[in-house]
């Protein structure tokens, strides 16, 4: 489930990561001041300030223009600068590219574990300061010497609890493994199931996926479907595709009332979940935001209640009239009641999508490479890259399903919990790149 904060979401994919350009005025290029032979060009020194800026060294104050900060704020500049450094490492140099003038280039940045490309505009009527910064990409590289050892204790110094697996699903020794049986909460990765659900039904021939059912649901963000109008038609692959690609809490709440509560159970003893019954009774998306909005009584009742009881206070909590501000006022303090939520071990995961591979329409393979979370460089080592992954404050769970250039299938799960403090999501997301990069060189 993942949870949108009513300002900036940072989502799961770390495809790019851009500020966005102000463009300079529409006639022709001032022309520049001459420049002294011995100095560098002046467009140069404000490449080389973009590495202090992305590592935090300077303020977006002694680099941008008037019109840049106007249209971007400096706290934005500033956390788009630590997301960045947080996924690929420190910025490190700074390369002027062609297309290349006195006053704009194009750039190339490059991290500890990353290349970013995009460009760059100066403008000499305000002390060459930079009136345009752009990455179009930004592809992770290799870690010089890096293991699976110096993995695993990054993963082991995170603070809270981890699990991580990365492993062939057709036999073989795991190539990473913290935890793998410990089960921790999902987020939005619990979409997987009910994907496997689905994909079960219309490989047994139950369900169609151009099956049209009217939009009844109704939940909160992330996703567009809470917006739509009230019975819209929509056929089982457009929600399935939105319950996965942008994670649409509305889409999925609408397939598990298509389903059923108890047909995803099903689904994971089937598939070989180790405790469904810690899933009983099955949250819906909107179950989840209301509980944890509904007051420290209302939870305490919850979790001193067998399923039956929880149950019946679902059903309490799902007549309530929450407005999204009410919602967001109770994510807005940090992780909130982590222990309600969606469960699953990687040995879990790792058996539902050998499952899925089995028993399950080739569709919902395509539904999950729809939004890949992985940069080209990694797709390009991969002959196929599916992903589903869900945070809430506290929680956050990556997923991969991976299939080689010699046709081998492989999972990548991290699992992070932490009930004290709002999780560094760039963190975890770098060292699933890094898992990525170290085992398609490795092959």
């Amino acid at each position: 489930m993942h949870y949108t904060p009513p300002l900036a979401h940072v989502c799961a994919a770390v495809v790019a990561l851009a500020l966005p350009a102000v463009p300079l005025a529409a006639q022709t290029e001032p022309s520049p001041p001459l420049a002294d032979a011995a100095q560098p060009p002046a467009i140069a020194a404000r490449a080389d300030q973009v590495i202090a800026l992305l590592n935090g060294t300077i303020e977006p104050a002694d680099l941008f223009t008037d019109g840049f900060r106007a249209a971007i704020a400096d706290t934005q500049i500033k956390g788009l600068s630590a997301s960045l450094t947080a996924q690929f490492g420190p910025a490190l140099t700074a390369t002027l590219a062609a297309p290349r003038s006195d006053t704009r280039a194009a750039l190339e940045i490059r991290f500890e574990r990353g290349l970013a490309k995009g460009g760059i505009a100066i403008d000499p009527a305000q002390q060459n300061r930079v009136s345009e910064l752009l990455f179009t990409s930004v592809d992770s590289l290799a870690v010089p010497d890096d293991t699976p050892q110096k993995i695993a204790a990054d993963l082991n110094a995170l603070p809270g609890n981890v699990n991580a697996l990365f492993v062939p699903l057709e036999g073989g020794a795991p190539v990473i493994s913290i935890n793998a049986d410990r089960p921790l909460a999902l987020g939005s990765a619990i979409k997987l199931y009910v994907l496997a659900a689905l994909g079960e039904d219309i490989a047994l021939g139950k369900r169609q996926w151009h099956d049209h059912v009217p939009l009844t649901a109704r939940s909160f963000p992330s996703g567009q479907l809470q917006d739509w109008p009230q019975g819209a038609p929509l056929t089982l692959h457009t929600l399935a595709s939105l319950m996965i690609a942008i994670s649409d809490n509305t889409a999925t709440d609408q397939l598990i009332a298509v389903l059923g509560k108890d047909r995803i159970i099903k689904l994971m003893r089937d598939s070989g979940h180790a405790n469904p019954k810690a899933n009983i009774p099955l949250l819906t998306t909107r179950e989840l935001f209301m509980m944890k909005a509904s007051g420290e009584a209302r939870i305490a009742a919850y979790r001193s209640s067998d399923a039956a009881a929880r149950a019946g206070i679902l059903a309490e909590v799902g007549q309530a009239d929450m407005t999204r501000d009410q919602i967001n006022a109770a994510f807005g303090k940090g992780p909130q009641a982590i222990d309600i939520e969606w469960f699953a071990a990687p040995s879990d995961l790792a058996r539902l999508l050998g499952h899925m591979r089995r028993a399950c329409d080739p569709a919902v393979f395509a539904i999950m490479a729809i939004n890949p979370s992985a940069t080209p460089a990694i797709r390009a080592r991969w002959d196929y890259v599916g992903y589903k992954g869900g945070s809430e404050p506290g929680v956050l769970n990556l997923t991969w399903l991976l299939r080689d250039k010699a046709g081998a299938w492989h999972m990548l799960t991290l699992g992070w919990n932490n009930p004290a403090a709002v999780i560094d999501q760039g963190k975890l997301e770098a060292i699933a790149q890094r898992i990525l990069m170290l085992a398609s060189t490795a092959r």
